[in-house]
């Protein structure tokens, strides 16, 4: 559903809704009857539905990387020893989380402005106009959410690196209390 059927004319009523995705394109009947049909040549396909497919497959691919560069780096597992290299391993899968995001939102964003374009354009016949479909805004929260997911894995890795201006530079000790006989307790607190 990255296109879908724009009702223009003046006749509210219809028989039929287009949808156009990446892989597909359906009919929808108004009773409810759906058909779709798998695009058959991929050379035959505009160069903007191959480049969306393959940026798509290519997010989808890097957020998996993305997935076990950061379980290796979290401080549940044991795959790297603790320390600052496992802040760098967690830090870089949420980097490359970040940038599966913007590599989400190309494809989104370059097909919404050929579907917008090509709205407004008066020489496309009113009954090949499309509005931009579901699965754009949904594309558009999960990029959003795989860049900020990674802004905050990057963040929380870099807080718990070790940096010096995060630690406490003095240990401090709880007040020690006078024993019954007045002397101090010689334990210290931490």
């Amino acid at each position: 559903m990255w296109q879908v059927t724009a009702f223009l004319d003046h006749n509210i009523v219809t028989a039929q809704t287009t949808w156009k995705g990446l892989w597909m394109s359906c009919v929808v009947q108004s009773t409810g009857h759906m058909q779709c049909k798998v695009y058959e040549s991929v050379l035959a396909l505009s160069a903007e539905v191959q480049a969306a497919r393959a940026l798509t497959v290519g997010a989808v691919l890097l957020a998996l990387v993305a997935l076990f560069v950061t379980l290796t780096g979290a401080q549940c597992t044991t795959c790297v020893a603790p320390g600052p290299v496992k802040a760098r391993v967690a830090l870089t899968g949420g980097a490359i989380y970040a940038l599966c995001g913007l590599l989400a939102l190309v494809p989104l964003c370059w097909f919404a402005n050929i579907v917008v374009r090509e709205f407004y354009d008066p020489s496309v016949p009113v009954s090949q106009k499309y509005e931009l479909g579901a699965a754009l805004y949904i594309g558009w929260a999960a990029s959003a959410l795989l860049m900020c997911g990674g802004g905050l894995i990057c963040c929380g890795a870099w807080v718990c690196s070790g940096r010096p201006e995060f630690s406490f530079p003095v240990k401090y000790s709880a007040p020690r209390r006078p024993t019954a006989n007045g002397e101090y307790d010689k334990k210290n607190y931490v």
